[in-house]
């Protein structure tokens, strides 16, 4: 008897899979069949639950994903992926596809997966070279371009410099601020100031 053999991916570990778990229950795939991977990146190779999903399949079976992105990052390596499965005689479906459910079995389901999988990673691209033209044209207007802050300003590390040229240590003029010695030092240096 031909299987589904579902499989469900959350990228981060705080994310969880519950929604395509219960998209994939409903269509059919049994829990014992459901792999899932948590906190794994698209972009990898090596995916434990995919790959005892794929460990499973065998021809006449059909992989069950609810979206595309689920599968992977690149157009290469979803077609890569598509066409391995094609060899072993297995099927791939995909529960929301462009609005619908889409199964290479059929030859319209097989060229609407490639379509989306091209859109897919058209779209991935667009939203990078988006966020880089984001990056550059802050840092040309030198904008904040986010990431962590800064803990301690500029006049604490001036400051620091003052007590260390009027004989205190570097240790001490660090703890009097709240700070580790290799972070007064890294600041320092940033500034261009010499301790």
């Amino acid at each position: 008897m031909n299987k589904l053999i579902g499989y469900a991916r959350v990228s981060t570990k705080g994310q969880d899979s519950d929604r395509q778990e219960v998209d994939l229950l409903a269509a059919g795939v049994l829990p014992a069949d459901l792999h899932t991977d948590h906190g794994v990146s698209g972009a990898r190779d090596k995916r434990p639950g995919l790959d005892a999903a794929r460990a499973k399949l065998r021809a006449g079976d059909t992989l069950v994903i609810t979206t595309l992105d689920r599968l992977g990052r690149s157009t290469e390596n979803m077609l890569v992926l598509a066409k391995e499965l094609e060899d072993q005689g297995v099927n791939l479906r995909v529960l929301n596809l462009g609005g619908g459910d889409v199964d290479t079995q059929t030859p319209m389901g097989k060229m609407m997966f490639t379509v989306m999988v091209a859109l897919a990673q058209m779209e991935l691209d667009i939203k990078t070279e988006r966020n880089r033209d984001s990056v550059a044209k802050r840092r040309a207007n030198g904008g904040d371009l986010g990431g962590r802050r800064e803990q301690y300003g500029d006049d604490a590390i001036h400051g620091a410099a003052r007590d260390i040229a009027g004989g205190m240590s570097a240790r001490a003029a660090a703890a009097a601020r709240g700070m580790s010695t290799t972070t007064l030092y890294r600041r320092a240096e940033k500034l261009g100031i010499k301790l």
